[in-house]
């Protein structure tokens, strides 16, 4: 999911990812200076026992596609997964 600085939610620039019990979802948003911030959801379980944790991060991109693309990795760096796990979410 992207967030604009309006609050108003667009399309993200990558999908979210599967790693074994992990979805693992980039978060992008469009700072006022023009510069992209980026945050990582990494959720795990189902139903009442669903667990979600928000990582932000501090590093600052030109285009939300490489945001995206970061948030990716160290969501993955996070969990500890390897490339082999991982697959687009459906």
């Amino acid at each position: 999911m992207t967030t604009h600085r309006s609050g108003i939610a667009a399309a993200a620039p990558l999908a979210a990812i599967t790693a074994g019990k992990y979805l693992i979802s980039p978060i992008t948003t469009l700072l006022d200076n023009g510069w992209y911030a980026c945050s990582v959801s990494i959720r795990s379980g189902s139903g009442s026992g669903t667990t979600d944790r928000i990582v932000r991060l501090t590093r600052l991109f030109r285009t939300a596609l490489r945001a995206a693309e970061y948030a990716i990795a160290e969501g993955q760096q996070w969990i500890g997964a390897s490339p082999a796990l991982l697959r687009v979410a459906a």
